[in-house]
């Protein structure tokens, strides 16, 4: 009986919600209801605030809930380890990432790791919106940036950079320019955002950029939500584009495209795997996230 209602408390605390712990566990959310009273008449310690709108810890929740996902925590690892030792990766993936990235560079990827492990199946869908992990039934997610969600782990797989380039021929047309100031002057190529990214006084010091950010918006003729787009136009002498480098990068080495304003190139942006921090990653899941760890560049 000790065990009763652990579960049911633990996953209201994290959602806030009997509803969605209800979902999560495949359960009623009258039994969560029950389980959860039963628990706190057990302990003669009331463990949740309840109202019609929210559901929020008490005092003496946080701290039960602190040794009781510890405790969960333990239980799927003992899980884990002993189906580890007599069983292989199988089952379904649902992932999530950007589009472009994606297509590029994850799910070709992905076609390599199932040609190893042949008992698993991937769902990707590939979206540009940040998409709800829990609400969606996800495993795991491909976020490119700054990470703003602390209900989410995340483990770094690699990173990527920006670069501002031109064509030559436009360059010999219309200069090349030196310094940010100077963009004005140009006919700057946009995609989703009307802004770049860099580096603000052009000095890049080590573990003090974050305060040298700087977003400079920027205009011109063009604004495609297509990478590929903005790459052709950029190729065909029509301004200057700021994309990432598995974008441009064949072209900056074919001297088709010409790397510009490098002393402003802001930092490299992290590449993150992504998932519900309630979630232990299951050997599938684990396998995958080692994978593209070591496979991306």
């Amino acid at each position: 009986m000790r065990w009763d209602g652990i579960s049911e408390f633990v996953y209201v605390a994290e959602h806030e919600s009997f509803t969605r712990a209800a979902k999560e566990l495949g359960i009623s959310t009258a039994q969560v209801s029950r389980q959860i009273s039963a628990l706190e008449k057990r302990l003669n310690i009331k463990l949740l605030y309840r109202t019609t709108r929210k559901v929020s810890l008490t005092e003496e929740g946080r701290v039960f809930y602190q040794h009781c996902r510890g405790v969960l925590d333990g239980l799927d690892a003992a899980e884990q380890a002993v189906s580890n030792l007599q069983s292989k990766p199988q089952g379904r993936i649902k992932l999530t990432a950007p589009v472009t990235y994606g297509e590029q560079q994850l799910l070709p990827l992905v076609n390599d790791f199932m040609m190893q492990y042949r008992d698993i199946e991937v769902t990707a869908f590939l979206s540009n919106q940040k998409i709800d992990l829990v609400e969606g039934g996800y495993d795991l997610a491909i976020r490119i940036g700054k990470l703003s969600d602390s209900t989410m782990m995340a483990k770094k797989l690699s990173s990527r950079t920006n670069f501002v380039c031109a064509a030559p021929a436009y360059l010999e047309k219309y200069g090349t320019p030196n310094t940010l100031s100077e963009l004005s002057q140009h006919n700057c190529l946009l995609g989703t955002r009307d802004y770049w990214h860099f580096i603000e006084d052009g000095k890049i010091d080590s573990g003090k950029n974050a305060d040298k950010e700087k977003n400079l918006r920027v205009s011109g003729s063009v604004q495609y939500n297509s990478g590929h787009s903005l790459v052709d136009a950029a190729l065909k002498s029509l301004g200057i584009v700021q994309l990432p480098d598995y974008y441009v990068q064949k072209y900056l080495v074919s001297g088709e495209l010409v790397s510009l304003l490098n002393n402003y190139r802001e930092p490299e942006e992290s590449i993150w795997a992504v998932y519900p921090h309630n979630r232990h990653l299951s050997p599938k899941i684990r396998l995958l996230v080692d994978y593209l760890a070591e496979h991306l560049v």
